[in-house]
């Protein structure tokens, strides 16, 4: 079976995630990458993050020679941003049309997940998801804890 982990992240802890599990199910791996770097923090943050909410921006990515079709389990990741997922995994979900593929989904997020493993779900339909998950800060609250959560999903949707 052929495995992708497609993930973005903005502050290094869904980075985190995507290089342990796609390791572990030794899956190649497709980072996306904004043309223009998403470079906010603070206050701005949340003010960008109410805006997404409105306008739902696609940012147009780097392009890779990655084709998600080619695949038969595709993993993808996200932070949490204002509730759902990150801008772009929403170029990603409308770039890829993906359809009867195993899918899991995670997100990582600094204290609420809002609708964001729904909202992936709503845009994943008519394909298997065989896992979901959320990791709360995993670069800064209870590494060994969320290290230890990372390893046993990995290993229970290479299964």
């Amino acid at each position: 079976m052929k495995k992708l982990l497609v993930y973005y992240s903005h502050d290094g802890s869904t980075k985190f995630v995507a290089e342990i599990i796609s390791k572990i199910i030794e899956a190649d791996i497709m980072e996306l990458i904004p043309e223009e770097n998403i470079n906010i923090t603070g206050i701005m943050k949340i003010s960008w993050g109410v805006r997404q909410l409105i306008t739902h921006p696609k940012p147009k990515l780097l392009r890779n020679n990655i084709n998600p079709s080619d695949y038969d389990m595709i993993v993808i990741g996200t932070p949490v941003w204002s509730y759902t997922f990150s801008p772009p995994i929403n170029t990603f979900f409308n770039e890829y049309k993906l359809s009867g593929k195993k899918v899991a989904i995670f997100c990582c997020h600094g204290g609420q997940k809002g609708k964001t493993i729904e909202k992936m779900k709503e845009c994943l339909k008519g394909n298997i998801i065989i896992g979901e998950n959320d990791f709360l800060e995993p670069l800064k609250y209870r590494k060994e804890e969320n290290l230890k959560k990372i390893i046993e999903w990995a290993n229970n949707i290479s299964k």
